[in-house]
C-alpha cells in the first residue's frame, strides 16, 4: 500500500497522527509529515482508520 496526502486538503488537525503516529506525524511547524510512505501490511488497519476518521478527507490509500 502507498500513502497518499492531498496537502491542498490537509489542515494537519493530527488525526491521523492519534491513530497511526507510527506512520504520521506532525513537524514543528505542524505540517503533516508521513513518516511511511509504503507502511507494512499489518499497520493497514490503523491507516485504514486514519482514513476514514480525517476531517478533510485529504489522505487515500493507493496501491504499489
Amino acid at each position: 500500500m502507498k500513502i497518499i496526502v492531498d496537502y491542498d486538503k490537509c489542515c494537519s488537525n493530527g488525526v491521523c497522527v492519534g491513530i497511526a503516529p507510527e506512520v504520521f506525524a506532525l513537524s514543528d511547524d505542524d505540517d503533516l509529515v508521513v513518516l511511511q510512505e509504503h507502511p507494512q501490511e499489518a499497520l493497514r488497519e490503523n491507516v485504514e482508520q486514519a482514513v476514514r476518521a480525517c476531517p478533510t478527507e485529504a489522505i487515500s490509500i493507493g496501491e504499489d
